[in-house]
């Protein structure tokens, strides 16, 4: 069987909206970076977003933000695209004005998600599991949670999905003081539950990012430069 396609049905009412999710969501570990940039980038670079080949891998490759750390080069991410596109979980845009293709991720309408959920799915992919105070504080620029129940909920939601849980509440480490969450969008042997000693971490501040959030946050401005620099260029080329 293979766990990186998923089929789609098309609504039962005969509408044009897009199509409901009736089977299995795997994604290899270069698709599931892919469209948490493609999710990420659209909040916290709105002017470079659709994004271009360069510039989403570029997202995939911050040292801040992420975790693992990558070093893709395009061909994987190129690749990555193909298949998302084909699952139906992203587009390609291409205009008149420039000759450079952008991409942009559709995931809300293929996987039926609203906003505080796209956000809390796309921090668990692109940093692996985390607590819910963890989630909360990591996902402000993409949706700004003010509780922590609000982050509950949607992992909750998530957790409920039909026809399969799109998240999943992990059981509490020793030494550790809350459970972590992971995601479900990945082959499953890929996913086993770590030992404790891989998945405990320091615990987060819940007020105020810390100096790593400012220093990605400040990379993810650069990016953006470079990207609106770059198709600057492309007018004139």
């Amino acid at each position: 069987m293979d766990f990186r396609t998923f089929r789609v049905a098309p609504p039962s009412d005969g509408s044009d909206r897009s199509p409901i999710l009736t089977g299995d969501v795997r994604l290899t570990a270069e698709e599931i970076r892919v469209l948490g940039c493609l999710i990420e980038k659209e909040s916290t670079t709105p002017d470079a977003y659709p994004l271009s080949l360069n510039a989403l891998t570029t997202a995939c490759n911050q040292k801040s933000s992420r975790d693992p750390v990558v070093d893709y080069v395009e061909a994987q991410v190129q690749g990555a695209l193909d298949s998302l596109q084909g699952h139906g979980l992203a587009r390609r845009i291409s205009s008149s004005e420039s000759r450079v293709l952008r991409f942009r991720h559709v995931a809300p309408d293929a996987l039926r998600l609203d906003k505080p959920q796209t956000a809390v799915l796309a921090v668990l992919m692109l940093r692996g599991r985390q607590t819910v105070g963890e989630l909360r504080q990591r996902s402000q620029r993409i949706y700004p949670f003010e509780q922590l129940a609000e982050v509950e909920e949607a992992l909750q939601e998530l957790s409920e999905k039909q026809p399969r849980a799109l998240v999943r509440k992990l059981p509490r480490q020793p030494g550790t003081k809350d459970s972590r969450w992971m995601h479900l969008m990945a082959d499953e042997e890929d996913e086993e539950v770590a030992p404790a000693e891989t998945i405990s971490a320091a615990p987060v501040r819940e007020s105020g990012p810390d100096l790593r959030e400012e220093v990605g946050r400040l990379r993810e401005e650069l990016d953006a430069l470079r990207a609106e620099f770059e198709r600057f260029k492309q007018q004139f080329s």
